[in-house]
C-alpha cells in the first residue's frame, strides 16, 4: 500500500476494510471481529477531565485500537487491549452505571463501525453524547445528536497530515475543537488555523498542553498575547489522580 498520509484510508469503514500494508496492522485488534460487535477496552465513571464539560460525572466508553500514533498519546494500552461485545451488552453496561453524560472514546472509535449505532442508541435513551475523535476521520455519518470533540492535530503530534480538514465544515454549534499542543510552534500553529477558518464563530476551541512538555502556566501566557476567545483546557483526571492512572 501506499505510504503518502495524503492517500490514506479517511474513513473508519475504508479502514476497517485494509488487509494490507503496515498501517494495516494497526487494526490487528479488531480482525475477525464479528458483525453487530465492539472491541471495547474499558468502560467505566469518573468525572469528564477535559471539553467544557470538565467535572461532571461522565461514562466512558473505550473502544479498542488507533490507526494514529500521536507522540504524546497518553492511552497507548488502548492499541490492543479489549474484549469483544455485543452492541446490546455495551449499552446495557453503560446504561447501568446511571449517569446522563456518556464518552465514547479510545484509540479511535470511527473505526469501529458498530459505534455509530451505539452513539444513536444511547441518544435515544436521552444520554448526552459526546464523541472523542482524532479528527483523522471523516464525521459525516455521526448522529448528529451526539457532540463532537474533534481533535485537529498538530506537527508536533507527528500525525498533523492526517487531519481531515472537512470535518470543520460539519461542525456544529455544541460541538468543540481540541489542539493539543507540543512546543511554542504549534500554538502558533494553532492560532493561524483558528483564525484562518474563523474557529471560535463556529463552537467552543480548546487548547491543552501535552502533558509533561509544555507548561501550562506559559500556555495561558500565550492564549492571553493572542487575544482569541479560546479556552485553557487543563486534563483534570491527571490532577486529581496519578496522571498514569487507568480507569478515571
Amino acid at each position: 500500500m501506499n505510504t503518502d498520509k495524503s492517500r490514506l484510508p479517511k474513513t473508519g469503514e475504508d479502514w476497517a476494510t485494509m488487509d494490507s500494508g503496515s498501517h494495516a496492522q494497526r487494526l490487528k485488534p479488531l480482525a475477525g471481529k464479528a458483525a453487530g460487535t465492539l472491541v471495547i477496552h474499558e468502560i467505566y465513571r469518573s468525572l469528564q477531565g477535559e471539553s467544557t464539560f470538565a467535572g461532571l460525572p461522565c461514562v466512558f466508553v473505550r473502544l479498542t485500537a488507533c490507526h494514529l500514533r500521536c507522540v504524546y498519546c497518553d492511552t497507548p494500552h488502548a492499541f490492543n487491549q479489549g474484549e469483544t461485545m455485543s452492541v446490546d451488552v455495551v449499552v446495557a453496561r453503560t446504561l447501568a452505571l446511571g449517569d446522563d453524560l456518556v464518552e465514547i472514546t479510545g484509540g479511535e472509535p470511527l473505526l469501529q463501525l458498530e459505534v455509530y449505532p451505539l452513539m444513536s442508541r444511547l441518544a435515544d435513551a436521552g444520554k448526552t453524547v459526546l464523541l472523542e475523535t482524532s479528527g483523522a476521520l471523516d464525521t459525516s455519518a455521526v448522529d448528529p445528536r451526539v457532540l463532537v470533540i474533534l481533535d485537529i492535530k498538530t506537527p508536533g503530534s507527528g500525525e498533523v497530515e492526517a487531519n481531515v480538514w472537512s470535518n470543520i465544515e460539519r461542525l456544529k454549534p455544541g460541538d468543540e475543537l481540541k489542539f493539543v499542543l507540543c512546543d511554542r510552534a504549534d500554538f502558533d500553529w494553532a492560532v493561524n488555523v483558528v483564525r484562518e477558518h474563523r474557529l471560535t464563530e463556529r463552537c467552543p476551541v480548546l487548547f491543552s498542553a501535552a502533558f509533561g512538555q509544555v507548561n501550562p502556566t506559559e500556555l495561558a501566557g500565550w492564549i492571553l498575547e493572542s487575544h482569541l476567545p479560546v479556552r485553557l483546557q487543563l486534563q483534570q483526571h491527571k490532577i486529581l489522580w496519578d496522571p498514569k492512572a487507568r480507569g478515571v
